[in-house]
């Protein structure tokens, strides 16, 4: 007979304690994409499931870590149930629609389990001129590194200085690949006839959107309020990708020069470099510095965080699941 492990004080309250806000996972701790295609999602009794069936090993069902998961791209050929879309949203994972190999993104679902404050921050920011310009300009300093951008260069001179760097990155990367002259083309239309190169790069960054897209849903931001684009629904997603591309995606399209099928390898090479990289943590400490640096939580404090603050329209935000009640 097996003899049950020796309990310790407090393991009785420990499993029985409800849960709080600190135990539930945080959008730096999830994982970082998931892309799928040709498959059906489900729920069944055990949790969320894709099922595929192939000639060679008939019909197979792998069980999704829905909690874990901060983006789903589902690909051509994808059947998903309501029970399975309920679940994703309640464990705040953003559903993106995308192309085939997840080139392209057309819609995304927003998790309803948000609060507004970095929203907030978001909509005053944006219609404030002044702030628009310093934070679109903090995000081209942010590229350039510490201390690269020209103190007091106008947005104008930025825009144009990020235009070099790009062209000299290219520059450089394609004389490393020994690869000839490159140069950068996007075009749906003719999309099988582009060069390794750039197919590598459209799938890649198309990743990156999906993976920035989940961040900044999860702190309730809105995709759509850009400082650097505009006019366009993923304008913020853009902004906030921008950032990495130069880092992650650019070397690894020009390393896949070579390849038969640079599309899938792009993906599963971000996927596995993402967790050196460490971009979700990433993506969240720029957004928050940028937006408000001056409530920008420590990543690392693991304490407990308010469910919802209340309005006050002269001390601002206070906390709420307090009586506020004259004593």
């Amino acid at each position: 007979m097996t003899t049950p492990p020796p309990t310790r004080p407090g393991d009785a309250r420990r499993r029985l304690a409800k849960p709080t806000i600190a135990m539930l996972p945080r959008v730096v701790d999830s994982l970082s994409f998931l892309y799928l295609d040709v498959v059906r999602i489900h729920q069944d009794d055990t949790g969320v499931c894709a099922e595929v069936t192939t000639e060679q090993r008939g019909r197979e069902t792998v069980y999704l870590p829905t909690a874990a998961l901060a983006c789903v791209l589902l690909g051509p050929g994808t059947s998903i149930t309501s029970p399975a879309l309920a679940m994703f949203a309640r464990h705040g994972t953003t559903v993106v629609i995308s192309g085939m190999g997840g080139v392209r993104a057309y819609a995304a679902t927003t998790p309803a389990n948000l609060t507004t404050t970095w929203l907030e921050h978001q909509a005053r920011a944006w219609a404030d001129d002044t702030r628009r310009l310093a934070i679109a300009t903090a995000m081209y300093e942010i590229r350039f590194g510490p201390g690269q951008a020209p103190a007091n260069a106008t947005l104008q001179q930025l825009r144009g200085l990020e235009g070099q760097r790009v062209k000299a990155l290219y520059k450089l990367l394609a004389t490393r690949h020994r690869i000839g002259r490159f140069r950068r083309s996007y075009d749906p239309d003719s999309w099988d006839t582009q060069d390794p190169v750039n197919l590598a790069l459209s799938a890649a960054n198309t990743c990156l959107y999906g993976i920035v897209h989940a961040a900044i849903t999860t702190l309730g931001c809105t995709p759509a309020l850009g400082f650097v684009h505009s006019g366009n629904q993923q304008a913020f997603v853009y902004d906030v990708a921008d950032l990495y591309k130069a880092e992650l995606t650019v070397p690894l399209a020009f390393s896949l020069h070579a390849s038969t099928n640079p599309e899938a390898e792009a993906r599963r090479s971000f996927r596995e470099s993402l967790r050196l990289f460490r971009l979700m943590p990433r993506i969240v400490r720029d957004v928050q510095t940028l937006l408000a640096p001056e409530e920008a939580p420590d990543q690392d404090d693991d304490s407990e965080e308010q469910l919802v603050d209340l309005w006050d329209p002269v001390l601002g935000p206070i906390p709420g699941g307090t009586n506020h009640a004259p004593s």
